[in-house]
């Protein structure tokens, strides 16, 4: 998955330390020929098909791989038996992801996480996200994340088994860039409109997810004064 092309701008100097950027993975022709063996009739049958899953590689590779090389998104979720996917209106401090729609993201790992994540018994707010940045020669990063979730629920461990279901991307629309210093920001979130029905769907457990142990706490109220601000352009709240 790795390419050539790509720099890595340090995120020591770009991005606060707390971002995590996604492992170097080169993998081998025999995996790449693995994951198409699996991915190929998957697109052809269309049928919300539960991927056999037996490989070595982990789970958030072919995850990635599959929406590389395939016009795949993701949605990741506890529940196990979504048929269709239904417009909804979220609660969310930003203007893209406050529509209603079905959302997805392009990313494997970030799709994960919203189906360790739960909050089914845990009513706690998360907060997310996967970039990349983009210079101005059109040079791309690898994906950065950050994770986090309500910090009096962390050591509570709230995971669970869930869900990644692999989506057609024909009616997403990909959420605009936003600039950053010299930098544009590509964020791995998408939105339909329309339903959407699952082309296939993959178990993951916690264990799967390679960020596990730097899912952060955060705290709400600091969380919507963040939101507040940049939604209205009030002052940035002081660091506490």
């Amino acid at each position: 998955m790795s390419d050539p092309k790509q720099t890595s701008p340090d995120p020591q100097q770009i991005l606060p330390d707390y971002w995590l950027m996604r492992p170097q993975v080169n993998l081998d022709a025999a995996t790449r020929h693995a994951f198409d063996r699996l991915l190929k009739p998957l697109m052809v049958a269309n049928a919300n098909t539960l991927v056999d899953y037996r490989l070595e590689a982990p789970r958030w590779q072919f995850l990635c791989y599959a929406t590389e090389k395939y016009p795949i998104t993701l949605h990741g979720s506890g529940n196990a038996q979504i048929a269709i996917f239904e417009p909804r209106q979220p609660v969310d401090l930003g203007t893209f992801g406050n529509q209603k729609a079905v959302y997805a993201t392009e990313d494997g790992i970030l799709a994960m996480f919203f189906a360790i994540v739960d909050r089914d018994r845990y009513p706690m707010w998360v907060n997310n996200a996967c970039v990349r940045l983009v210079d101005a020669s059109g040079q791309s990063s690898p994906p950065f994340y950050v994770f986090s979730v309500s910090k009096q629920f962390l050591s509570q461990q709230p995971w669970r088994k869930g869900t990644v279901y692999l989506l057609p991307k024909d009616t997403f629309r990909q959420q605009p860039p936003m600039s950053f210093g010299a930098y544009q920001v590509l964020i791995a979130q998408s939105a339909s409109p329309e339903p959407v029905r699952p082309i296939a769907r993959l178990e993951v457990a916690p264990q799967d997810f390679p960020f596990l142990a730097q899912i952060r706490p955060h705290d709400d109220d600091r969380i919507r004064e963040y939101g507040q601000a940049m939604q209205t352009g009030a002052p940035w709240p002081d660091e506490k």
